[in-house]
């Protein structure tokens, strides 16, 4: 018997009969749904619970049949790394501040790409990545800049990687110089992709190096903009201590870099107006 019913019929004060269902020993209860793509991107593929990712996403695609983006992970999930980016692939050593997000938004066009590109290296924790660990990017992806890589030698296309000597320079070396407005955006869209992962002071470090070579750089990502308002504030912090130790030339510095980046930054505006009067009265002095 699937489940057990207690039956309740009060007649003496006419009251309505009560049915009340326990399910049975052994018996499933139904699965809730998570909440969010987030939740399961966070919660599961980031931490290499991929199992438990299909599961989540199969009960999400349920609730939500025409999230793209869901569609995207499973078919990541599903599919055969090899069959999807190809067997023949070249090396890579990670740096600080790249993650399989980074680098999947660089060399794959999209940072939700992460959990392909992570299967593809065998990772058992998409999460963990270590500085001058070597990786493996399929020949297909595209390097920053606009020339692709060159093709290795078919005798390389199954070699396992071992070593990081065989280094990504030979496949880029011909390959322009990524300029810098290229190269802070590409910074830009990965603070934006560091900031989803939960890596709040990369994602910073990111974008504060994206507009350190253009400050002029601009985003509609309202993530982007937040975090930019966010540097904005510590860069006016830093330059008011600069100016309370009267060390005016840098803290004017500073003001002017926030005010190239925003240049109605009223606080930034007011003071780089104060150092400059007190900078010119020590002058008489």
């Amino acid at each position: 018997m699937s489940s057990l019913k207690n039956k309740v019929d009060d007649s003496m004060h006419g009251s309505p009969r009560v049915t009340m269902e326990r399910t049975a020993p052994g018996a499933e209860a139904p699965a809730t749904p998570p909440s969010s793509l987030g939740e399961i991107i966070n919660g599961d593929l980031q931490r290499g619970r991929y199992a438990e990712g299909e599961r989540a996403l199969r009960q999400y695609l349920a609730a939500h049949p025409g999230d793209r983006a869901a569609q995207a992970l499973l078919h990541q999930l599903t599919v055969d790394p090899a069959h999807e980016l190809g067997t023949r692939s070249r090396n890579y050593m990670v740096q600080s501040g790249d993650s399989y997000s980074t680098l999947a938004a660089r060399y794959l066009g999209d940072a939700q790409r992460f959990v392909i590109l992570a299967r593809y290296n065998g990772s058992a924790d998409p999460s963990m990545l270590r500085a001058g660990q070597t990786l493996r990017l399929p020949l297909g992806a595209t390097s920053p800049g606009p020339a692709a890589p060159a093709p290795v030698p078919a005798a390389d296309a199954s070699v396992d990687i071992v070593a990081p000597a065989t280094s990504v320079a030979p496949a880029t070396a011909n390959a322009p110089a990524e300029s810098a407005t290229a190269k802070a955006s590409r910074l830009q869209r990965e603070s934006v992709a560091l900031l989803a992962q939960g890596h709040k002071d990369q994602a910073l470090a990111q974008l504060d190096e994206a507009l350190s070579l253009d400050p002029h750089l601009k985003s509609s990502d309202p993530q982007a903009a937040a975090m930019r308002q966010q540097l904005l504030a510590a860069y006016h912090q830093r330059a008011i201590v600069l100016y309370r130790d009267q060390k005016l030339d840098p803290a004017i510095a500073l003001w002017d870099h926030v005010l190239a980046i925003d240049p109605s930054y009223e606080p930034a505006v007011i003071y780089r107006a104060r150092a400059l009067e007190l900078k010119q009265r020590l002058k008489q002095f």
